[in-house]
C-alpha cells in the first residue's frame, strides 16, 4: 500500500511540474502582453491576422487590417505583437 501511495504522489508531482506550471507561465506571459498593448503596435491575432491597434476599450481592440478597414477584436484573441524588421541591412560578421 505504501508504495503506491509514494508512486501516486511522485506521478502527481511529475504532472504539476511538467503540465500545470508551464501552463500558469504562458497565460502570465499572454496577460502581461494583453496588458501592455499600446496604440499604434502591429499585433497577430490568434487566427493569423496581423494589423495595428487604432483604439483600446475594456475587453475589446479596434484593429487596422488594411488601409480604411477596422476591425473590432477581442483583446484575448492577440497572439503577438509584430515586431517590424530595422530598414538598415545587417553588415555580415566576419
Amino acid at each position: 500500500m505504501v508504495p503506491f501511495f509514494v508512486m501516486l504522489v511522485a506521478m502527481v508531482a511529475v504532472f504539476f511540474v511538467l503540465i500545470v506550471r508551464p501552463q500558469r507561465r504562458q497565460v502570465a506571459a499572454h496577460q502581461a502582453l494583453i496588458g501592455s498593448l499600446t496604440v499604434g503596435e502591429e499585433i497577430m491575432t490568434t487566427s493569423g491576422l496581423f494589423g495595428t491597434i487604432r483604439g483600446i476599450k475594456d475587453e475589446t481592440l479596434d484593429v487596422e487590417i488594411a488601409t480604411g478597414v477596422t476591425v473590432k477584436i477581442a483583446r484575448r484573441a492577440v497572439a503577438r505583437r509584430v515586431t517590424e524588421p530595422t530598414d538598415e541591412p545587417s553588415e555580415p560578421s566576419e
